[in-house]
């Protein structure tokens, strides 16, 4: 019997965006574009069945229940809405509004309807991405 790889994350995420049906798939695109030019240290994989943003540089050891790597993940549950959901978000000072959000577990969200809204808040979402990205405990 011959023994099946698992498809890298390279292929798990293109395979994800050829196959994307939701019905704000140019929202999930726009916003894809804006995280990963976030910088050179964000990598994107599927994680929870959806894309999923990390930081991929060298970190301090840690507890992988803190979520600490992850960033950001695209939440594609609702058909009109698309979440952003930062797992650690509660930690970056957001003054621009973006963030929202008091949940025990730290996280923050970002809601997007569309495109238009992408490039509205692009910049906050940019901040953001610094801001989480000073925060990381490098090693």
């Amino acid at each position: 019997m011959a023994k099946t790889s698992k498809p890298s994350m390279e292929e798990q995420v293109a395979t994800f965006y050829k196959t994307n049906e939701h019905p704000l798939k140019d929202v999930i695109n726009s916003l894809r574009k804006v995280i990963l030019d976030g910088g050179a240290e964000i990598g994107e994989q599927i994680k929870w069945n959806s894309p999923a943003f990390y930081f991929t540089g060298e970190m301090r050891d840690f507890d992988p229940k803190e979520y600490k790597r992850d960033i950001v993940v695209i939440n594609l549950h609702k058909k009109d809405v698309v979440l952003l959901v930062f797992p650690t978000g509660a930690k970056v000072t957001d003054t621009s509004g973006l963030l929202e959000g008091d949940f025990p577990d730290g996280r923050k969200v970002a809601k997007f309807t569309s495109v238009s809204e992408v490039l509205y808040k692009e910049e906050a979402l940019k901040s953001v991405l610094a801001k989480w990205l000073e925060l990381v405990e490098r090693a």
